[in-house]
């Protein structure tokens, strides 16, 4: 039996954080599987030990805990008027850091019941998905002047939704929040309430956002320019059980790209760009950039050429990164990855990647694979295409990483793979001069040790990287902020 094959049949044996085997949480069953079928279609693990960029991690700030539990950091955002970090925890508080990371401001908690919110923040998916400023945040006189958008879960279900599935029952909303500063450059948010752009109506308790953004890379006068691109999840359960993310009339399991202030969209609140693929379309809607997603958890513009790209959490078999083109369809759920999804248990291995209309991964791996031991999950997140010299060993890499496991990737952004995991190579880090290499999670279960509190199980990690070229890599288990330097 082949090393390989000794790894995965050991697998069944391992036992989770939580007492149960990892084939007893909805991996797949020890049985065999009909020929053609596999759990693993990836015959050789993720390479190690070779190509590895070793950088210097060092902590840069620190958000505080609520109620003894440490921040649930999902996203960064740098103000480029003042250099100051936007930090937000999933539980509804938007923090202020400032340039060089000693202060921490709390700016606006969106769960003040003032605001009649409502953050459902329940579980390890739900809260404020997303955030983000427009690009005119800091422009006075400029119709983006002062406004930020939210895209956060709420337990709050008396409007009508603007979207909605066929399932009959549902467990929460998400909405798309607009919030307008009348002074931008202020400690706090100084405001008023927000403006609704946006809600959708979950039929899961999983799956329940994703990413938002503006184009990085649009400039004023541009077309793209304060387009806001929305990740909506395929709705949760597991393998898009009303095939929603196929569906052009269905608004789950797309990327829209809106007009955050026009108004010839649904009901006055948005705008819809005369671009978008599908205005023309009979039956579709046309909010829609692109399909046949998943989990969208972050969207990247790559500076050189403007490519657009994604990270999409899959199933139960294959995790990956996307190139993102307008009108593509990314394959969900009838291809997992680049192979035909069967179910939680399998993928086809049979005539993979071969429908010429889908947009297939640009790189992708297996959530069995050795490496990401010793979790017993894995989800896909980044996605940063790196073009500084402030990192130079990054310079010219396209980021991921694993979210559970912490692990971060890198692969040539000049080169861009066409799928599989043969090219991934891993990113380690030192915290100190002549400490050996670690990886993320390593790093956090040390400082949990140093702060008394739980060890960490997974890294729930997230990145960002602002104009400078600095990458932020955040948890959920020790409310460090840390950067990356050379």
């Amino acid at each position: 039996m082949s090393s390989r094959m000794l790894v995965i049949v050991a697998l069944a044996a391992v036992v989770s954080v939580s007492g149960s085997p990892i084939w007893a949480q909805g991996r797949g069953t020890p049985g065999p599987l009909p020929a053609g079928q596999t759990n693993d279609p990836f015959p050789q693990p993720i390479v190690r030990d070779q190509g590895v960029i070793t950088v210097t991690l060092r902590e840069f700030a620190s958000l505080p805990d609520i109620a003894g539990v440490a921040a649930r950091m999902m996203t960064l955002v740098e103000e480029p008027a003042t250099r100051r970090l936007f930090v937000s925890d999933m539980r509804g508080p938007l923090y202020a850091v400032s340039a060089d990371g000693k202060t921490v401001t709390p700016y606006l908690d969106i769960s003040d019941p003032k605001w009649g919110v409502a953050v459902q923040s329940q579980g390890r998916e739900r809260g404020m998905q997303s955030f983000v400023l427009h690009p005119q945040f800091a422009q006075a006189g400029t119709p983006g002047f002062g406004k930020l958008y939210t895209y956060t879960d709420t337990s709050n279900q008396t409007p009508a939704p603007d979207f909605t599935t066929p399932n009959a029952s549902s467990t929460h909303d998400t909405v798309l929040l607009e919030w307008t500063a009348k002074t931008p450059g202020a400690a706090t948010y100084d405001g008023g309430a927000p403006r609704e752009l946006i809600r959708l109506r979950q039929p899961f308790a999983n799956h329940n956002g994703g990413a938002i953004a503006f184009n990085s890379t649009a400039r004023p006068g541009t077309a793209d320019f304060g387009l806001l691109y929305i990740g909506i999840a395929d709705g949760g359960s597991g393998g898009d059980p009303m095939t929603l993310a196929q569906n052009l009339g269905s608004a789950f399991g797309k990327i829209f790209r809106i007009d955050p202030l026009g108004r010839n969209g649904r009901g006055g609140k948005y705008g819809i760009p005369a671009a978008n693929p599908f205005v023309s379309t009979a039956e579709a809607l046309p909010e829609i950039f692109a399909y046949g997603v998943r989990n969208a958890q972050r969207f990247a513009w790559d500076a050189r050429n403007g490519a657009m790209f994604m990270s999409d959490i899959g199933q139960n078999i294959v995790e990956e990164v996307s190139p993102v083109t307008v009108g593509a369809n990314l394959g969900w759920n009838v291809w997992e990855g680049s192979f035909r999804f069967v179910s939680r248990e399998a993928v086809i291995t049979e005539a993979p990647r071969t429908d010429p209309k889908v947009t297939y991964p640009i790189v992708e791996w297996g959530q069995l694979d050795p490496v990401l031991l010793p979790n017993n999950s894995s989800a896909s997140v980044g996605v940063v295409v790196y073009r500084s010299t402030t990192i130079p060993q990054l310079n010219g890499r396209l980021l991921f990483g694993d979210m559970p496991s912490g692990e971060l990737f890198h692969v040539s952004a000049d080169e861009l793979p066409k799928g599989g995991q043969d090219p991934i190579r891993r990113v380690l880090f030192v915290t100190a001069a002549g400490a050996a290499p670690r990886t993320f999670l390593e790093i956090v279960q040390e400082k949990n040790r140093a702060q008394g509190k739980p060890i960490a199980a997974r890294a729930d990690l997230r990145f960002d990287a602002n104009a400078a070229g600095q990458i932020f890599l955040l948890n959920k288990a020790d409310g460090t902020i840390r950067v990356i330097e050379r």
